[in-house]
């Protein structure tokens, strides 16, 4: 057996409907959009959530309070998870995300107070809790802001 004899298995791989291919190719003629209307025109159809003109889902349903689009998306980190990292690492966002401990891009990290930590690290992050400081500083640990 060598790799120019590999084919796939019989029926597995189906072939792209050619449209607008002549009538022997069976998707000539209308090129499968029926006759006449919205849907056969060049450019046709109509946009998403649109429902003929009946009042759509989106504004039939209530709205409440008020939707930032300003908002800020932090990515929160407790103290007992940076137990993994050794005594006087530097820890910044590429190392968080290397750990696996920030797993989505936001717009900034924030160090929250939970949990204890008895040895200096130093961090490097946008964001950090009252208490989580005093607890860094305490151990001996150094804190550098770097602000989003």
């Amino acid at each position: 057996m060598n790799l120019s004899s590999l084919k796939p298995p019989e029926g597995s791989r189906k072939k792209r409907k050619r449209v607008g291919r002549g009538d022997g190719s069976g998707h000539g003629g209308t090129s499968c959009k029926g006759h006449k209307g919205q849907n056969a025109r060049s450019g046709g159809g109509v946009r998403p959530g649109f429902e003929g003109g009946q009042m759509p889902l989106s504004r039939r349903l209530p709205k409440r309070g008020f939707r930032n689009p300003f908002r800020k998306k932090i990515i929160t980190v407790n103290l007992e998870q940076l137990k993994n990292f050794p005594q006087g690492s530097v820890i910044d966002k590429n190392v968080l995300v290397g750990a696996g401990l920030v797993k989505r891009k936001g717009d900034g990290i924030k160090i929250l107070g939970k949990g204890n930590i008895e040895y200096p690290v130093s961090l490097k992050v946008d964001m950090i809790s009252k208490g989580a400081r005093e607890k860094i500083e305490a151990a001996g640990g150094s804190i550098i802001i770097e602000g989003i």
